[in-house]
């Protein structure tokens, strides 16, 4: 698609598109990409001067909201209501990666190279499991599942009046499959796949469309803080041989909130370069 075809998109004029998590990475280019297309936009974020300031450029609003408070997630529905009069869309993209050990992912390396030799007996204990805190589950489970459950509520509270609506979830390609280096992110997204298939099933004959977005590796901030090692590791099982760009994932959450996927209900789309991992 070239410039100009992309500038003439038109599909969410007059559409009130509100994003969790929207100051920064994916979802700032979510939001950049729907206001190119029309919409109004809601930025709900707890960095709030950072929401302030792209979401005034992009002629829209935000709050400050912790999505992990469900009072902050309902004020977000509430703001956008009262400035734009309903919410179109709702993604619930708010989320935190897990914090990167560089030890355990050399182990969890030499692991699958003894695997590879049917040697599993000399393994080394990863011990995420046993090492995990109670703080550390909650907070990631807080973040992801409490509040995509906190905006898929609040969101349903204004669309099922109106007989329509979008809402959109972020999980990722580790929902699909999990990965021992992470099981509190994991569950977390597992979850949100269980959540969208479950809520769409009650909304869908109220107009109120539920899906999922499960990214793969994409390069945005929250990858920072991998070391070359890890990033070439992970590169080395996508099919396509590189890490994703945020155009590719907002791209396909613009599809899912038009009107072009009307018969999109329940549905789990997987954006990841063919990840094998």
């Amino acid at each position: 698609m070239t410039a100009n075809e992309k500038s003439a998109n038109n599909d969410h004029a007059g559409q009130v598109v509100v994003i969790t998590g929207g100051a920064s990475g994916l979802g700032a280019r979510f939001a950049e990409l729907f206001a190119q297309r029309g919409a109004h936009i809601v930025i709900g974020d707890i960095a709030e001067e950072a929401a302030h300031k792209l979401s005034a450029s992009l002629g829209g609003t935000s709050i400050k909201c912790d999505v992990t408070q469900s009072n902050d997630v309902d004020a977000l529905t509430q703001h956008a209501v009262s400035h734009f009069g309903k919410i179109d869309v709702f993604i619930n993209n708010a989320g935190i990666a897990p914090i990167p050990n560089e030890e355990r992912f050399a182990t969890a390396v030499a692991n699958q190279m003894l695997r590879l030799e049917n040697n599993v007996g000399a393994t080394t204990p990863l011990n995420v499991i046993t090492d995990m805190t109670d703080e550390e589950w909650d907070h990631m489970l807080k973040v992801h599942l409490y509040g995509t459950f906190y905006g898929c509520r609040a969101a349903a509270r204004y669309m099922t009046p109106q007989r329509s609506g979008s809402i959109i979830n972020i999980s990722s390609v580790l929902g699909l499959r999990p990965t021992a280096l992470a099981p509190h992110y994991s569950t977390a997204k597992a979850a949100i796949i269980a959540l969208t298939k479950s809520q769409s099933q009650e909304l869908a004959p109220l107009g109120v469309r539920v899906n999922a977005v499960c990214p793969g590796y994409i390069d945005t901030p929250l990858l920072a803080p991998m070391n070359e090692l890890m990033k070439v590791a992970i590169v080395s099982q996508i099919g396509i041989g590189r890490l994703g760009v945020d155009d590719e994932i907002a791209e396909m959450v613009s599809f899912i909130a038009s009107a072009k996927a009307s018969y999109c209900i329940g549905e789990i789309f997987s954006v990841t370069g063919g990840y094998s991992g």
